[in-house]
């Protein structure tokens, strides 16, 4: 059974980063999409980023595009979400989340929820201003 553990995040100031872990158990091969996703209270649950199976290929919902950067490391199966110059807006649960059937980013499909097999259990992510 595949599990997907997450890692990082915590409290920060406004201005300062975090670095999210995610980590695949479970699975021979990483060539899928990994995609981080965040939850606010009250709020639906957010696309944030997505890289493709070999990494090359990454996508940013606009609010956080020069700010955070996501990436993997293959030969770990896991996923990192480093997020710097963190607003009070970027409060959240986040979850990273993986496509077991496309090893292609494409935006249509994963900024999609709903189109992802599995998901962490979330990590706090809070920025106090």
């Amino acid at each position: 059974q595949v599990q997907l553990v997450q890692s990082g995040g915590g409290l920060v100031q406004a201005g300062g980063s975090l670095r999210l872990s995610c980590a695949a158990s479970g699975r021979a091969s990483s060539n899928y999409v990994m995609g981080w996703f965040r939850q606010a209270p009250g709020e639906e649950r957010e696309f944030v980023a997505a890289v493709s199976g070999s990494g090359r290929t990454t996508g940013y919902v606009d609010s956080v595009k020069g700010r955070f950067t996501i990436s993997r490391d293959n030969a770990k199966f896991t996923v990192y979400l480093q997020m710097n110059s963190l607003t009070p807006e970027d409060t959240a649960i986040y979850y990273c989340a993986a496509d077991f059937t496309r090893q292609y980013y494409s935006p249509s499909i994963h900024m999609v929820p709903s189109n992802y097999d599995s998901w962490g259990r979330g990590t706090q992510v809070t920025v106090s201003s």
